[in-house]
């Protein structure tokens, strides 16, 4: 189906509609560094609730995560769904303490915690993440996207798109800071999660001979009954590559292994998450937003990994046979490599009726731009109260702060537009986020977890342990593929080298810290009282109901 005037109208209305939001809320209130890097610390929990799945739900879950519900089917959801218990974990035992020190960014505990030059140390690192990594996938993943639904795949508007993603995130965040990005995301997740939640159904009710949808996932369900498997044996499922599924969710790492290393480190301490959290009105507000978080992780399978289900059966012959006859020529790339990531572009691109695909392609622009956003916003924020404010001008004035924060993250901008192209040619991008991102989360969340539950942990302890955990994940990362032959090496499912590079890391700050304090209490630790960790009525019942839905689902998809 081609795109239509409708289609354009539509997705120019929602464009207008969002700009007019964030620089609507935003008026007047960019005068301090509070205002732009905080939202006033004015956010309520439903506001902070969506803005958390804004952040979070981009190209990488619509189109990567998609493309490894083709690849590899309902496992990969397990992301999702402990994801909503990790937020539990977070709202509960982080957030008090994050909330009471008066945090502005991440680093910033870590200064007040261990030192200034960790932070240091930390906040560059957390720029350049966010710069050549982050922004630079979510806008080439959103190009792809453009790219097939709009131009048919073949790079005709792939830079337009990288370009026009940009500016359009440019177009109210760089003015309105997070208050813009907070509230324009309620719009953002309800418009993504209606257009997902469209294009499963249209999927299913073609899957399905009588048009149903109900029949349309019995029938998924029985002509691939391993892609819903929730914990991968190995041998079980084998992608389109060639490759064991298993090492990439090797069995039960996913609940009791490596996952939570890179759930943790994702909704507890990276800056764009939390964020939000940081700019309640208060510490229930924050945790009730946390809850309502968890609830929508819950449902993001639905709209991002089945419909790459839904794809994959679409495209393959009996014994999932890829070909000429059976499969889309846009999912075979030269040398007969499978394109994983193209199977919610293609489900949108043929079976989305005109209207409803504008609104569509909305839903997909909202996820993105939600989360260009608010990592602009995060990166400038770092940059301006982690770097420039302690380095460069330390008697800048609020006004001064909050443009260097505009045009900090103007340049991170720029950079990544220049980078996206280069991410061409990789199969399963969300896969190569998380193995990547995993080489220095382990190391991280050791120096926050020990600093926040153990109160001999040292500022050295913490420095060293955030060294030796690069080249403790470079052995099982690099090693086996250099040296195959040695016996020196061993080769592990990166989750499995995550969790062991997380327990190595800790025994080093252990052993460390106990040589310099001899049993003593650090002086910076953090005191945990009897009541720090008290939660409300509406936070303990919506913890229960998560914890209680996704063992029900383990139970019944195990």
């Amino acid at each position: 189906m081609e795109f239509a005037a409708l289609d354009y109208i539509i997705f120019a209305a929602y464009a207008l509609l969002i700009i007019s939001i964030g620089l609507w809320v935003s008026r007047g209130k960019g005068d301090t560094s509070e205002d732009y890097f905080l939202a006033s610390k004015s956010l309520p929990w439903w506001a902070i609730g969506t803005s958390l799945i804004a952040a979070n739900i981009s190209a990488e879950q619509f189109i990567g995560m998609s493309g490894s519900g083709f690849a590899i089917g309902l496992a990969i959801a397990s992301y999702e769904w402990m994801a909503a218990i990790t937020l539990i974990i977070v709202g509960k035992y982080f957030l008090p303490i994050f909330i009471e020190k008066g945090l502005y960014t991440i680093p910033e505990f870590i200064e007040v915690r261990y030192g200034t030059n960790l932070k240091t140390i930390l906040a560059i690192f957390w720029i350049g993440l966010f710069i050549f990594v982050n922004l630079t996938s979510v806008l080439y993943l959103g190009a792809t996207a453009l790219d097939t639904i709009i131009g048919d795949g073949d790079g005709s508007i792939f830079m337009y798109s990288i370009i026009g993603l940009a500016l359009f995130a440019a177009a109210y965040s760089l003015y309105g800071g997070l208050a813009a990005v907070a509230w324009t995301d309620v719009v953002q997740v309800v418009l993504l999660i209606a257009g997902g939640l469209i294009t499963t159904y249209i999927g299913l009710s073609h899957v399905a001979e009588d048009g149903n949808i109900f029949s349309g996932m019995v029938q998924i369900y029985e002509q691939v009954p391993e892609k819903f498997s929730m914990i991968l044996q190995k041998g079980e499922i084998i992608t389109p590559s060639g490759k064991d599924a298993w090492w990439d969710l090797p069995g039960l790492a996913v609940l009791l292994g490596g996952m939570w290393v890179a759930n943790l480190y994702y909704w507890g301490f990276n800056q764009y998450i939390i964020q939000r959290t940081l700019a309640a009105k208060s510490l229930r507000e924050s945790q009730k937003g946390i809850i309502l978080a968890g609830f929508l992780k819950l449902l993001i399978p639905l709209i991002v990994v089945v419909p790459g289900i839904i794809a994959y059966v679409m495209n393959t012959g009996p014994g999932g046979a890829f070909g000429p006859e059976y499969t889309d020529p846009s999912f075979i790339a030269e040398g007969g490599r499978i394109i994983n990531d193209n199977a919610f572009p293609w489900l949108i691109r043929e079976f989305v009726p005109i209207g409803l695909k504008g609104l569509v392609l909305a839903a997909l622009a909202a996820a993105i731009v939600s989360s260009i956003a608010s990592m602009l916003n995060s990166t400038a924020t770092i940059f301006t109260m982690d770097i420039y404010k302690p380095y460069i001008q330390k008697s800048a004035s609020e006004g001064k702060l909050v443009t260097v924060g505009r045009i900090s993250a103007s340049l991170a901008l720029i950079i990544a537009v220049f980078l996206a192209p280069q991410l061409r040619n990789l199969g399963q991008v969300f896969q190569y986020i998380q193995e990547y991102t995993g080489v220095v989360s382990p190391g991280i969340l050791a120096v926050f977890m020990l600093g926040l539950f153990w109160r001999k942990t040292t500022n050295n302890a913490a420095i060293w342990g955030v060294l030796a955990s690069i080249p403790i994940a470079l052995y099982f990362k690099v090693g086996p593929n250099g040296w195959t032959d040695s016996s020196l090496f061993l080769e592990l499912p990166f989750m499995h080298q995550m969790f062991a590079t997380w327990i190595l890391t800790m025994a080093i700050m252990v052993v460390i810290s106990l040589m310099e304090t001899k049993g003593k209490d650090h002086p910076k630790s953090i005191v945990i009282t009897r009541n720090l960790f008290k939660t409300g009525t509406a936070f303990n019942i919506g913890a229960f109901a998560i914890m209680l839905i996704v063992a029900m689902l383990y139970a019944m998809l195990w």
